[in-house]
């Protein structure tokens, strides 16, 4: 059977408070963000979704918060010249009903660095075609 191809709704939403971990723990920090919204998953969905992120991706110290890692060649050339910054991420927050992924490319060593902004678009058409490829992958339609 295969998966119908549905558009994901995506909208820009306001972030009120930003969950930030560090290795000795999280701050929130208050923000207004860009970010890319897949909502009106089932229960069900979610639960698959967690599965696989707990699998393949790592947590943040606050809960359904994960980094999503970008790959070098999406990366752009002041990101790719800060290594020791690295790795670069998206966060990603699962909820019960939907994903919101944030467009901004961070670093989870310091708060602020010159590498950190937001997200070109060919680094927020790639993680479109992730989630989307996420999605199908586990058999998610919305």
């Amino acid at each position: 059977m295969g998966i119908e191809k549905k558009a994901w709704r995506c909208r820009l939403t306001i972030f009120q408070f930003l969950p930030v971990a560090y290795s000795n723990g999280f701050m929130l920090i208050k923000f207004d963000m860009k970010q890319y919204v897949i909502d009106g998953f089932s229960l069900q969905d979610y639960h698959k979704l967690k599965e696989y992120f707990d699998k393949h991706l790592e947590a943040a110290s606050v809960d359904g918060i994960y980094w999503f890692e970008l790959e070098q060649d999406v990366l752009t050339p002041v990101q790719s010249g800060h290594e020791s910054c690295g790795p670069h991420v998206f966060a990603l927050m699962l909820e019960n009903t939907y994903l919101s992924c944030e467009l901004l490319v961070r670093i989870k060593t310091n708060i602020k660095c010159d590498c950190m902004g937001y997200a070109t678009k060919e680094q927020r058409d790639w993680l479109i075609d992730q989630t989307d490829a996420i999605f199908e992958t586990l058999s998610i339609c919305i």
